[in-house]
């Protein structure tokens, strides 16, 4: 007898717990419905990096589409998101991780684009390509990590994934990261902006203080530089991963504002 009223009790609690759950989902405010979000991902990643923030941003009634970068150049890359951005009904917030940021840049100046945020990403201003932006520094130790195949497509090695790209995440997630990475081609390092959209659309960034990949203080002066509204998360270069929350929080922030 015991046994069965312990078996119902945790029956019960299951029960319980579920419906709680299914209560705080339901509360979210679908307030955000008929705007849209274009995530666009960085270089040696794809679409799926953007997985922990997606539910997140649609719990709020966004409409979420994750581009999918053939990063094979920047007229390539913005080509992609332009027509992810073309098949959006209503005003859409156009978001870039890493190399993500030059691409926003330079496909944002689509009148349906309402806001950039960039995470931490790079945003180059007009006639600037990410070579042009890091003149004069030094090289990071993870360059000397990147493996370059036989078509000129870079991908960081594990080595590198786990000390600077996704040094927060858990040793299973790292190696997910590893495996997903999407090649990066060695030009578009030189590919530069015609027209920097953040110069006419309201912007907002993610620095990630733990960043490795990209210095933290030069991701302050850029987000100074295109007067963006500044969120600080203590995360490594995979923020959306990492710090899932406080990254959908600024989108959030953004399409909120978007009209």
């Amino acid at each position: 007898m015991n046994s069965l009223i312990r078996k119902c009790l945790a029956s019960v609690m299951v029960a319980g717990a579920v419906l709680s759950l299914q209560s705080a989902q339901a509360a979210q405010p679908q307030d955000l419905k008929g705007k849209n979000v274009v995530l666009v991902h960085g270089a040696f990643a794809d679409g799926s990096s953007w997985e922990k923030v997606i539910p997140l941003l649609e719990a709020r009634g966004l409409h979420v589409v994750a581009v999918q970068n053939p990063l094979s150049s920047l007229a390539d890359d913005a080509a992609a998101t332009k027509r992810a951005i073309d098949a959006q009904q209503g005003p859409v917030v156009l978001v870039g991780h890493s190399w993500g940021g030059v691409v926003i840049s330079q496909a944002g100046n689509d009148d349906k684009v309402k806001a950039l945020v960039y995470v931490a990403a790079f945003a180059p201003d007009s006639g600037q390509s990410i070579n042009d932006m890091l003149k004069g520094k030094p090289a990071p130790v993870w360059a000397g990590e990147l493996q370059k195949d036989s078509g000129n497509f870079l991908t960081l090695s594990p080595k590198a994934v786990t000390d600077d790209f996704a040094q927060d995440l858990n040793p299973a997630q790292k190696r997910v990261v590893a495996a997903t990475q999407g090649p990066w081609f060695a030009g578009c390092i030189d590919d530069k902006v015609t027209d920097a959209a953040w110069h006419s659309k309201p912007a907002y960034f993610v620095v990630a203080n733990r960043d490795r990949m990209i210095d933290p203080r030069l991701q302050d002066a850029m987000a100074g530089q295109i007067k963006a509204k500044v969120t600080h998360v203590d995360a490594s270069h995979v923020a959306m991963l990492s710090k899932p929350e406080a990254v959908a929080n600024a989108i959030i922030e953004a399409a909120a504002k978007a009209q």
